[in-house]
C-alpha cells in the first residue's frame, strides 16, 4: 500500500485579500505550508491558521518567500546571499515562535513561489535557503519540487528532504512546473487532478502539458489554497487516492 501527504498554502489571508479556505482547508490536508508574512498573512492571522491546524492535527509547515507582498512572493528577486539567508531565518525564526504560542511546531520548510521556483534552479539561492534551515533548526525537513536543485544541496549538506507534486498545475516534459503566464499552466477541474494524482501516486508519472508522461517522484501533493475551486479539487483528490488504496498520512509526521 503506497503513502503520500496533501499539503496546501495556507495563512496567507488579511481582510482585504482573502485567497483560501483555511478552515476547510485544514479538514483535508494532512500538512499546512502556513505563511512567515513576507508574502502574504498577519500575525494575527497566520496565528489562528497555526491553532486551527494544531487542532486539526495537521503537521505544520514554514513558508518563507522574498519580500514581494505586493506581488504575493511570485516575483523573482536577485537579492544577495546575506539578505537573503537573513531574510529566510528571520521568517523562520517568527513562524517558529508563533506555531509554540499555539501548542505546535513547524516541522518543515516549503519555500513559496518565487522563490521555491528560484532555487529549483539556481544553486547560489539555494544554498543560502539551505544555509538558513540548518542556522534556525536543522531537524526541519526541506520539501522541494521533484528533480530541484535546492534538494540535492540540502542532502549534501545533511537536511532531511521531500519531494512533493502540485496537484493543480502543469508540468512540462522537463519535468518542471509550466509558468504561470502560459495558458493552462493551472489546472481546476477536480476530477482531472484526482485522477491524475492517483497515477502518480500508483506509477509515479504525470501527464505533461505536451501528452507525453514525464516520471515525477513525490512524498507529497500540493493542492494550492488560493486556486479556483482549491477546497473541490482537495476533497476529490484525498477521495479518488484514499478509493485506490493510497494512505493519507504527513510526509514529516510518523508514517502508517
Amino acid at each position: 500500500m503506497s503513502v503520500i501527504d496533501l499539503n496546501s498554502d495556507l495563512g496567507e489571508n488579511v481582510p482585504d485579500r482573502m485567497v483560501s479556505d483555511d478552515a476547510a482547508m485544514l479538514r483535508i490536508v494532512t500538512s499546512a505550508n502556513v505563511s512567515c508574512g513576507f508574502h502574504a498573512g498577519s500575525p494575527e492571522g497566520i496565528a489562528a491558521t497555526l491553532r486551527a491546524a494544531v487542532e486539526q492535527g495537521v503537521a505544520i509547515g514554514a513558508h518563507p518567500g522574498y519580500r514581494d507582498y505586493e506581488g504575493f512572493g511570485r516575483v523573482a528577486r536577485d537579492v544577495d546571499s546575506a539578505t537573503l539567508q537573513a531574510h529566510v531565518e528571520y521568517q523562520l525564526g517568527a513562524l517558529q515562535a508563533l506555531a509554540g504560542a499555539a501548542g505546535g511546531r513547524a516541522v518543515y520548510v516549503k519555500p513559496h513561489g518565487a522563490l521555491y521556483n528560484t532555487i529549483a534552479r539556481h544553486e547560489r539561492q539555494a544554498k543560502d535557503v539551505v544555509a538558513a534551515i540548518r542556522a534556525v533548526d536543522p531537524s526541519l525537513v526541506l520539501l522541494g519540487l521533484a528533480g530541484a536543485v535546492v534538494l540535492d544541496i540540502a542532502e549534501r549538506a545533511g537536511l532531511a528532504t521531500a519531494a512533493e507534486a502540485f496537484a493543480d498545475r502543469a508540468y512540462t516534459s522537463e519535468g518542471l512546473l509550466v509558468s504561470r503566464n502560459e495558458r493552462g499552466s493551472v489546472l481546476h477541474d477536480p476530477m482531472l487532478v484526482a485522477s491524475r494524482m492517483v497515477r502518480l501516486a500508483r506509477e509515479g508519472v504525470v501527464e505533461a502539458i505536451d501528452g507525453t508522461d514525464v516520471a515525477v517522484r513525490a512524498e507529497s501533493i500540493c493542492v494550492h489554497g488560493d486556486s479556483a475551486g482549491a477546497i473541490a479539487m482537495a476533497r476529490a483528490t484525498r477521495e479518488a487516492l484514499e478509493a485506490a488504496g493510497v494512505t493519507i498520512a504527513p510526509f514529516a509526521g510518523p508514517r502508517p
